[in-house]
Parts: C-alpha cells; structure tokens; sequence
C-alpha cells in the first residue's frame, strides 16, 4: 500500500490534490497545442527537440488524466466523520501513473536539447546512450523503491539513494552540455540556455524531496505537499523547460537566416 492511502483526508485536503492534479493536466494540453503551433518557428534542424515536447505533453496529459481518476475512484466521502476515506471496493490510489509517465518523458527531456547545440555525431550518441541509460535506471529504481515506503523504509531509502546517484550523473551530463553550449550560443541565447540550467536544477530536485516524503511525515498534508512538488516539478520540468529550448531554437533559428511568416 503506498503512503496516499493510509490516511483519511478532509475536503480541503481531498480538493486541494484532486484540483492540482486536474490543473497540471489540463496545463499539459494547453502545453500541447502551443509546442504544436509554435514548430514550425524554428528551423527544420531544431524542430525534433518541439516534436519531443509534443511528445512529452502528450503522455504526460493522458497519464495524468488517468492519475486524477485513480485518486478521484479510491476516496469516498465519509459524512459521518466528515472525512474521505478509502473505498472498500475501489482499486487503491497508486503513484504508479506518474512513474510510467516519468519513463517515458525522461528519456525525451534529455534527448531534446541534444538538438539545440551544437555536438559532434559521437558526441551526440554518447549523451544519448548515456541520457537513456541513467534516465530509466533513475525511475525505474524509484518505482520499485515506492512499493516499499510503507513496509520497508530502510530498503525505500536504499533505493531511493541508489536512483539519486544516476540522478546526479544526470546533472552532470547536462551541466557540461549548456556550460559547452553557451560558448557557442549568441548572448541571448546563452542567457537563455543558463536559465535552463537553473530550472533544471531545481524542478529535478524536487522530485526526490517528493519521494521522501513518507519518510519525512506531515501526514496527511505531507501527502498534499507530494502531490503538489511533483506536479510543480512535472510543469517546469516539462513545459517551461520545452518553452525555453523552443525559444533558444527561434532565436538560433533566426540567427541562421531563418525566416517564419
């Protein structure tokens, strides 16, 4: 039984993670059409890093969608405690949506710079390979370990460090990505291109601080505070990280003799 559904929940607590997970899927598609009619802004050669954004928003709203339904189905009003409780005959609240979800996208978050600097081939295939590798490892790592959280903390936490240590790999690689990046990029863009380092560290952060959060307690607001930080995480690691390479993108674009009428 994961952490969500060991606690009865008031209303306000109920809606605050029903309204949240309904607005950050609703944020994905509203994400999706704009990467939609902003690809053709950038140059052909930039545009598979918009086409995995339309990728990304895609599975990220239809699995999304269905994680709000879990949590809608799993919780019953209780009047006579004034609480929503967990439905005998409905199928338990499971995280395990988002961590499809996260399989699934990761991989096409990391990929989708390699297309807005410049790299040799096998370079290109290298950060790829290694993107690919340290990205599934990281969630997979994190689904098995979520299994644990309310059985086994000590084999939770193991797997939990073992998952951060590709996830640090992850920063690294990228950070040597925009730090060689932004010697080649016009100041506008290079500007740009170290916000994104920023943003990617602290959106990815916040995802094991999410993870831990049965091991750090609050109960049942520790519970609306997870599902809050990944959804926080989810849009700035996904939509304002696609619309700040998309942009990097129009300006290199135009940098090129591109024009978009």
């Amino acid at each position: 039984m994961v952490y969500e559904n060991l606690f009865q929940y008031t209303p306000i607590q109920h809606d605050l993670i029903a309204q949240t997970l309904t607005l950050t899927y609703t944020i994905m598609i509203a994400a999706l059409l704009y990467f939609a009619f902003s690809l053709k802004t950038n140059a052909p050669k930039y545009r598979t890093s918009g086409i995995l954004s339309i990728v990304v928003m895609t599975s990220a709203f239809i699995i999304l969608f269905y994680q709000s339904q879990s949590w809608q189905n799993a919780f019953t009003f209780n009047a006579e405690i004034g609480k929503y409780v967990l439905d005998s005959g409905a199928d338990l609240f499971s995280n395990g949506y988002r961590y499809l979800n996260w399989l699934i996208d990761v991989p096409m978050l990391l990929f989708q710079i390699l297309f807005i600097v410049n790299l040799s081939q096998k370079e290109f295939i290298t950060k790829r390979n290694w993107f690919f590798i340290s990205g599934a490892a990281m969630i997979l790592l994190g689904y098995v370990g979520q299994f644990y959280e309310t059985t086994n903390v000590n084999m939770f936490i193991t797997l939990g460090l073992i998952s951060t240590v590709f996830f640090i790999h992850i920063l690294y690689l990228i950070y040597g990505i925009i730090k060689g990046a932004i010697k080649d990029l016009s100041k506008p863009a290079g500007k740009i291109m170290a916000g994104i380092w920023i943003l990617f560290l602290f959106s990815w952060t916040l995802y094991p601080i999410a993870y831990a959060m049965p091991v750090l307690g609050y109960g049942e607001w520790g519970v609306v505070a997870r599902q809050m930080i990944f959804s926080v995480a989810d849009v700035l690691s996904k939509v304002i990280y696609g619309i700040l390479l998309m942009r990097v993108g129009q300006l290199r674009s135009k940098e090129d003799g591109y024009k978009y009428n």
